[in-house]
């Protein structure tokens, strides 16, 4: 951890640290404009990106009192074709999604007006508009903020997997030994909690910008309401003669890319597998009418598990003397 702090202090310095706060200003105002309801979305310019991965080490840092404590050994799942899936002593693995490493830094080789050029990518969770994760939770875990971000609460969720099964990209990763399902049917229930990158919306409420793009030496990121990122898109999409992606996948999502080379060609050169989320086209999961079914039927379920599970956190927390869940 300490060579990645040196060398986090060492990018962080001279015009760079300069070039963070002026486009850094611009994003936090962005939020803090009044009586903006709209929904916030990201536009990551893959052109500028450097592969640094400083957006990487910001995210660790600021997330660090999130991430998972799991409680060993853990306790054998029925049916025992369950699998654990244990990140905790590889928390320092950064080339993949897990439950300790939010984003990574995906590369691709592809050619650029005639160069052999490595295009490196900041990878996350895309917060679909209408995201699926949320939508099929069946214990309410998953969340859509106001603003369109959209977050798992780590307290309420029992690491059944339904957001990674029915999400496009396979986002989000479990961690076993930890959550509710601890204290409710520690060999029945989910096996864990889920997690994903959560947009820093606790910074956000606070009016400040995601980590990530706080931290990001040269100004790859930029965050506002949706249809300014859109707009923005285009524009910076013509200028380069480039391509876009999110606008329309999963019926829109909230991170917005733009390439100089189409995102087929990124899709090919890119290594995927678990963790490793693809850049292919995704059709709208909430527009098959089975999901738009069984989200209508689960709304009010997962509602009522919702509450029933703080009404246990806090009956827990009540006999503990007021400690968290661990």
């Amino acid at each position: 951890m300490s060579g990645k702090l040196s060398r986090r202090s060492f990018l962080k310095g001279g015009m760079a640290a300069a070039c963070t706060l002026a486009t850094g200003g611009a994003a936090a105002a962005a939020i803090k404009t009044p009586g903006n309801d709209k929904q916030l979305a990201t536009l990551i310019n893959i052109s500028d990106c450097i592969g640094c991965e400083e957006c990487v080490y910001a995210c660790n840092e600021s997330n660090f009192n999130k991430y998972p404590k799991p409680e060993k050994p853990f306790p054998k799942m029925v049916p025992s074709r369950v699998k654990v899936e244990d990140w905790s002593d590889k928390q320092d693995v950064t080339d993949r999604l897990t439950p300790y490493n939010w984003l990574f830094i995906q590369s691709a080789t592809v050619m650029v007006n005639g160069e052999k050029t490595t295009l490196t990518i900041p990878r996350r969770c895309m917060h679909c508009k209408n995201p699926p994760c949320v939508k099929l939770c069946p214990w309410g875990a998953a969340k859509q903020q106001e603003n369109g971000l959209s977050r798992i609460d780590s307290d309420l969720c029992l690491g059944g997997s339904k957001c990674k099964s029915v999400c496009p990209w396979d986002i989000p990763q479990r961690q076993t030994g930890t959550g509710l399902y601890l204290d409710i049917l520690p060999s029945l229930a989910g096996n864990g909690v889920m997690y994903k990158c959560d947009r820093c919306y606790d910074r956000i409420a606070d009016g400040e910008i995601p980590a990530c793009i706080e931290a990001c030496p040269e100004g790859v990121q930029t965050i506002g309401p949706r249809d300014e990122i859109i707009k923005k898109a285009h524009e910076l999409a013509k200028s380069i003669n480039g391509y876009i992606y999110g606008e329309h996948e999963n019926g829109g999502t909230n991170t917005i890319y733009v390439s100089p080379v189409p995102f087929e060609e990124i899709e090919a050169a890119i290594e995927k597998g678990d963790g490793k989320p693809h850049f292919s086209a995704a059709k709208d999961t909430m527009a098959d009418a089975n999901n738009l079914t069984t989200a209508m039927l689960l709304a009010p379920v997962a509602g009522i598990a919702a509450a029933a599970g703080k009404l246990f956190l806090m009956s827990k927390n009540a006999d503990n003397g007021g400690n968290d869940h661990a």
